[in-house]
């Protein structure tokens, strides 16, 4: 069974306190992932800054313990198993999301988005780009000038995409 998809391009406006509105589609599928309990109402994301690239990883509750699920089949103490968990599990931070949408992005993920004091105090714009079972959370400056020649990449794109067998 296929599942709902985080997909698109969102241009979204960061505060001089860090905070960044979700995207109304992305909001759906995380609190899809992340149902509400009897202890908290409010979905939250796993946001991963530790395995490369400048943008943070960010995941529902439900793509997290799938991503744990592929690092638990490694061997425990292989070289293997403690990088991903360096990078998936040790660099990563659990963030709520408040009841406008919002959330506060860690200054560790910032560091990763390469934002600087200037841009947090002038406010700056971040893109959330799909990626399927998880989301990528960009500075938009950066973002843009790293993608910019999409079409050009891979011009036979098209004919590599194929269904998979049943």
């Amino acid at each position: 069974m296929v599942q709902e998809a985080f997909k698109g391009e969102f241009y979204q406006k960061v505060d001089s306190k860090a905070r960044v509105s979700i995207p109304a589609q992305m909001r759906r599928i995380l609190e899809q992932g992340d149902p509400p309990d009897a202890e908290r109402t409010r979905p939250r994301i796993v946001m991963i800054y530790g395995a490369g690239g400048k943008h943070a990883q960010c995941y529902s509750m439900a793509g997290a313990r799938r991503l744990y699920a592929t690092i638990y089949s490694h061997e425990e103490g292989s070289e293997l198993r403690d990088d991903l968990e360096i990078a998936f599990v040790s660099r990563s931070v659990d963030v709520e999301v408040d009841d406008d949408g919002r959330i506060v992005l860690p200054p560790k993920v910032r560091q990763r988005m390469g934002v600087t004091a200037d841009d947090l105090a002038k406010g700056f714009s971040a893109t959330f780009s799909g990626k399927l079972d998880r989301f990528e959370i960009w500075k938009s400056e950066t973002y843009d000038a790293e993608t910019s020649d999409i079409d050009s990449v891979n011009p036979d794109i098209r004919r590599r995409l194929t269904p998979p067998k049943p």
